[in-house]
């Protein structure tokens, strides 16, 4: 089954996502699990949610992805900072426990200063603090395009973070496709084989999620500026390989290009185009 949909606001709810993403021919979605450039999260609707787990299940809605907000820094230098990202991130694995089926994806962090080695230990810390055996919902450490001082723009960095994480096999990886090749990844001429160095640096069984995106940027830029399918340095003939790739075609994919709804509508119905018969 071809899985594909996009970014959504969350301010209308969980039914009204999962009506949209119905309505533009999607079958799964993403959100904010609160304001992506604070920290305030909208009041917790049981009745929402209830409403929107029948409705998903009617409608073959059955993976989608929570996003972490932009804030969130689990290898700030400030350790108030550090400890604002153990209690958003515990506030909403406890709310996705009442949604089966839901990931939670988040960027790793800029280490601000203190060095890579510094930061995937912190982040590591963040990790083992939050985590627990009754926590259901699977943890994504999302592939970055490596600027500044971010962390994650290699497959090493996210792999360290995996070893170092005592709970390790509640770790999965969300490929961002606009994050590696900024972060240098050819996946345009060698998809093949950066699958294969992903692979044996981390194992394509952590491999959950891919962000479908194009690029403004070229190949190893370390930017991250998302482009619309087709209209970037990728090319649609690229993101064609991708979401029929035997490693990668049972995946979900989310988009998260800069999009309204009429245009992620197009885009969904285009990767449908795309894509082969199962």
């Amino acid at each position: 089954m071809f899985t594909i949909g996009c970014h959504l606001s969350a301010s209308d709810g969980f039914l009204s996502m999962a009506q949209t993403t119905v309505a533009i021919g999607g079958n799964t979605f993403q959100y904010f699990s609160r304001n992506p450039r604070g920290s305030k999260a909208r009041a917790l609707d049981r009745d929402d949610i209830d409403r929107f787990n029948a409705f998903a299940e009617e409608n073959g809605i059955y993976k989608i992805l929570c996003h972490a907000p932009y804030t969130m820094n689990a290898c700030s230098a400030n350790p108030g900072l550090r400890d604002l990202a153990k209690e958003m991130m515990a506030e909403d694995l406890a709310r996705l426990s009442y949604i089966p089926g839901a990931m939670y994806n988040f960027h790793p962090g800029s280490h601000t200063g203190q060095g890579t080695e510094t930061g995937i230990d912190e982040i590591a810390d963040v990790l083992n603090s939050v985590l627990s055996e009754d926590i259901k919902t699977p943890v994504l450490l999302e592939t970055m395009a490596g600027k500044g001082s971010e962390i994650g723009g290699t497959f090493e960095e996210l792999a360290r973070i995996i070893e170092k994480t005592d709970l390790s096999h509640k770790l999965g990886v969300c490929l961002d496709t606009c994050h590696i090749n900024d972060g240098g990844y050819d996946i345009v001429n060698d998809l093949d084989g950066v699958l294969e160095e992903f692979d044996r640096v981390i194992g394509l069984a952590k491999l959950y999620a891919v962000h479908l995106n194009d690029s403004m940027n070229p190949l190893g830029a370390h930017k991250d500026r998302h482009q619309k399918i087709g209209d970037g340095t990728l090319g649609t003939d690229t993101v064609k390989n991708i979401i029929n790739h035997k490693k990668l075609r049972d995946l979900p994919f989310f988009l998260e290009t800069p999009n309204e709804l009429d245009g992620y509508a197009k885009e969904i119905s285009l990767l449908k185009s795309l894509r082969y018969e199962d």
